[in-house]
């Protein structure tokens, strides 16, 4: 009879996460427990602070929330969304007047001791409100397009200003992504990009900004309506862009311009905005096959590589496990994004799915633009990797968005509500 009521209870407990890849947990966890060892080595260069032990205990705290959440039915947060999108806000207004300054942003909140990053938590807070909009209206249409638009403007513009340009960039990929999984048109989408496009351009090519904006207007021609009005506008707004490139660039800080241009050719500057890149070349270089081992990579120990515990933690990667262990990490995302992307495919409903495609566009865009600007790929926009960069608040919203991810997957099959 105990052993009868024992397995009953086991079944009780178990069937709350029957839907659960567990691979899309352990993976993540891997990548923490990896971390860690990465840091003890990296942290005997720098103070005393025990980066290492810091990120375990959140790694595993952040684990029980994800845990939690994957259990809890993920249909919820649709009927929260706009409450959870004023307290993103809000905590973006807040932090714009008792928020600490931190490598040229005011972005963190103190509390306790403890600092939090309220734009960190605010890609979570957007991913839901988009999904639970475009769910009820895809972007199919131009209404959907622009509602979703206009719902991303706000907390956009408020950690623009802080000034936090990689989230910023972040925020743009996941609107991308999202927009695109609800039937956005591509052209749409080319366009929306394209005053962009457009402003680099101008200051590349003025022939191919010129052939830019032609193609641009023919975009525009084929796939919005009111055609001579909307290429007219497109038209427009690609060739004035170039100006107004030169307007947003002028509110950038030197320090993020240096970090948006000089990966292109970091020697022009080797001791100031170039001196990141160019170390950690060296490091990852160093490594060749199979690392330098453990605790023996010169540029690592010697403390060549500035933020090697937190955006440039894969430089250590390179330096000390080589190749080899650059390859492995690279195939532990690549499969951690494959599976989020299945879950997206599989979802019962569209919000789970959204919100799925959401955080497969936010991991993937740290993923890719993180590694880039380590190996010169990329500019540096302090974008941290995943579950591997020293910090509480990335690694707490990354575990959140695969909790939610993870519900979505628990949930795919059950039609009725039951906890």
């Amino acid at each position: 009879m105990l052993n009868f009521q024992a397995q009953r209870n086991w079944r009780s407990l178990t069937s709350s996460w029957q839907g659960v890849d567990w691979l899309l947990f352990l993976l993540p966890t891997l990548l923490v427990l990896f971390s860690c060892v990465l840091l003890n080595s990296v942290q005997r260069s720098m103070d005393d602070f025990h980066y290492d032990i810091n990120h375990l205990i959140m790694g595993a705290i952040s684990l029980g929330v994800a845990l939690w959440i994957s259990r809890k039915r993920y249909e919820v947060l649709q009927d929260w969304n706009w409450i959870i999108y004023a307290i993103v806000n809000a905590s973006l207004v807040l932090v714009m007047f008792i928020g600490t300054v931190g490598s040229g942003a005011q972005s963190w909140i103190g509390i306790g001791g403890f600092y939090i990053q309220p734009s960190e938590f605010a890609k979570v807070g957007l991913i839901i409100t988009l999904a639970a909009q475009l769910s009820r209206r895809d972007a199919s249409s131009l209404g959907g397009l622009f509602t979703a638009l206009g719902i991303t403007a706000l907390p956009w513009i408020l950690i623009f200003i802080q000034p936090d340009l990689g989230t910023s960039l972040v925020f743009g990929v996941i609107v991308m992504g999202m927009l695109y999984w609800a039937n956005c048109k591509p052209g749409w989408i080319l366009l929306l990009a394209s005053p962009l496009v457009a402003a680099i351009l101008f200051n590349l090519s003025v022939p191919v900004w010129l052939l830019w904006c032609v193609g641009m207007g023919l975009t525009a021609w084929f796939t919005l309506p009111w055609r001579w009005f909307c290429t007219l506008f497109a038209t427009a707004i690609n060739l004035i862009s170039g100006k107004i490139g030169q307007v947003f660039w002028g509110l950038l800080h030197d320090y993020q311009k240096d970090r948006l241009i000089l990966f292109l050719d970091p020697d022009k500057d080797p001791l100031g905005g170039g001196y990141h890149l160019i170390q950690s070349r060296i490091a990852i270089g160093a490594g060749k096959l199979w690392g330098q081992g453990l605790g023996d990579g010169t540029q690592t120990q010697l403390n060549f590589i500035p933020e090697q515990h937190t955006d440039f933690i894969f430089s250590a990667v390179g330096e000390e496990w080589g190749l080899v262990g650059c390859v492995a990490v690279l195939m532990v995302y690549l499969l951690i994004c494959f599976r989020i992307l299945i879950i997206a495919q599989n979802a019962k409903d569209n919000f789970g799915s959204l919100l799925a495609i959401g955080v497969f566009a936010m991991l993937t865009f740290h993923i890719v633009i993180n590694i880039g600007m380590t190996i010169g790929l990329a500019p540096i926009t302090g974008i941290p990797l995943p579950w591997m960069s020293y910090g509480r608040s990335a690694m707490l919203t990354n575990f959140i968005a695969l909790g939610i991810v993870q519900s979505v997957a628990n949930y795919r099959h059950r039609l009725k509500f039951t906890d």
